[in-house]
């Protein structure tokens, strides 16, 4: 099993491609483990020679989870708060969320990288562009917002889907129920995940003790770290967004206005594509990184 250590925290991370090959990291969003990148993805990257890096965000899969609150998180509260601009107390942020990305470099010997993250994951690459730019040769942010609360306000369905919990975390099939309900919630009429992707990805989750107020403090992360829209002005490192149409929980508006913030980035738009990865779009996906990574070597 491999680990980055950024003391106390420890990141567990896989590999997949040769060593030699153009290192992309991958980063995962919101409560997911890195089973969700789909393997499809992975391989059709592997054959355009890339160096496939994934790894389990802090407080998901077999990564440290950091579960001291002294009391239970009000995470609608902090919603609240975050839209009215208010302070809010996290026990950590994207910030050292992007650390431990760094740390899965520096474990592997990578001093610089393409970086690819999805939804929270795509917040984690701003936030890598913005702090360690030197470390990034491109960003690729998929389904991602800015952390401006008045365009990243989806419907509340989503929300609603995204903030409940499974009736017991601890057993496969309920969280497997769980996780399909939240997908067709929040993804495209095609979903992109098959029932046994999202059995393996519930397995994933269970075997490593999932919680459900892990992804409560992830989500407090992305909330206590704010707006990012000034420093995403200044960001230099060749920026590719990608967003969905018809993407419930983060309007399409979000990904325009990272697009627009960010100097010289391209803006792609799917037509109905929700807050997934679908399956019918993942070569298109494909096509287009690996055309915005060759375009930008490191």
């Amino acid at each position: 099993m491999k680990y980055a250590e950024k003391l106390p925290v420890h990141i567990h991370y896989e590999t997949y491609g040769d060593e030699l090959g153009v290192p992309l990291l991958l980063v995962m969003g919101l409560g997911m483990p890195l089973k969700a990148w789909p393997q499809l993805f992975i391989q059709l990257l592997v054959r355009q020679g890339f160096r496939v890096i994934i790894f389990d965000n802090r407080d998901s899969g077999k990564s440290t989870q950091i579960n001291h609150e002294v009391r239970p998180i009000d995470v609608v509260e902090a919603i609240f708060k975050a839209l009215t601009r208010q302070k809010i107390a996290s026990p950590y942020t994207l910030e050292d969320m992007a650390d431990d990305a760094l740390s899965v470099l520096d474990v592997l010997g990578i001093a610089r990288a393409h970086v690819l993250g999805i939804s929270m994951g795509g917040m984690i690459g701003q936030v890598l562009a913005t702090r360690h730019p030197q470390r990034i040769a491109s960003l690729t942010s998929i389904m991602s917002a800015s952390g401006n609360p008045r365009t990243g306000v989806g419907k509340l369905r989503a929300l609603k889907g995204l903030l409940t919990k499974p009736e017991n975390a601890c057993e496969v099939d309920s969280l497997r129920v769980y996780l399909k309900k939240m997908f067709r919630l929040i993804g495209s009429e095609e979903m992109g995940y098959s029932d046994e992707q999202i059995q393996e990805i519930a397995g994933y989750m269970v075997e490593n003790y999932y919680q459900p107020q892990a992804t409560s403090r992830q989500l407090l992360a992305i909330l206590a770290s704010g707006d990012r829209s000034s420093q995403l002005k200044n960001v230099q490192v060749p920026t590719l967004v990608i967003h969905g149409q018809d993407d419930p929980l983060l309007p399409l508006e979000a990904g325009k206005e990272v697009a627009d913030l960010i100097p010289g980035a391209r803006l792609m738009v799917m037509p109905k594509m929700g807050h997934d990865l679908p399956t019918s779009l993942i070569e298109v996906f494909v096509k287009e990184v690996s055309s915005h990574c060759r375009n930008n070597r490191y």
